[in-house]
């Protein structure tokens, strides 16, 4: 397993994981065992990974095409990378407004997965109200589960990726 910043997801959701690696570009991260940027190629080792966990990543990554080549590049054959990237959000304070680039779609994402994958399945999440809830900073307790599960295609908040290299 491959997973950015920490092993959060890996902890929660893996099941059979011999060998859980951190990437950060972030030096700085002591938990990280790989330190490279997703968008420079050939920085990451080849072939050497079943699953990457890329959660909320992708827009602090200019050269987003570079970088999802980067992960099929690290991925075994067989592998998957599990990614999440924002449709609506606000500019992250940790990135400042010079280093947080995109916001995405699921046709964007269908499109630029597909150039380096062929098994790809997209879904966006998100409503209008969701959304609002969200920018305004209303807690997650405040919604019923109704609300928060409608999908409304025009207004997504989050966009997930599953896409497998063959």
């Amino acid at each position: 397993m491959l997973e950015v910043a920490d092993t959060r997801y890996t902890a929660r959701f893996g099941r059979d994981v011999t060998v859980s690696d951190i990437l950060d570009v972030d030096a700085a991260n002591t938990n990280a065992t790989v330190v490279a940027d997703l968008g420079v190629p050939d920085s990451l080792p080849e072939n050497a990974y079943d699953c990457f966990v890329l959660t909320q990543t992708l827009q602090y990554v200019y050269d987003v095409h570079a970088a999802i080549r980067s992960v099929r590049a690290t991925l075994a054959t067989g592998g998957v990378v599990l990614a999440t990237v924002p449709a609506v959000t606000r500019i992250a304070r940790s990135a400042g407004v010079d280093g947080d680039y995109w916001r995405f779609t699921a046709a964007a994402c269908d499109r630029l997965f597909r150039e380096a994958f062929d098994d790809v399945a997209v879904e966006s999440h998100g409503n209008v109200l969701v959304a609002t809830a969200f920018l305004q900073g209303v807690a997650r307790e405040e919604l019923s589960q109704e609300e928060l599960d409608f999908v409304d295609p025009f207004f997504p908040v989050l966009v997930t990726v599953r896409a497998v290299k063959r």
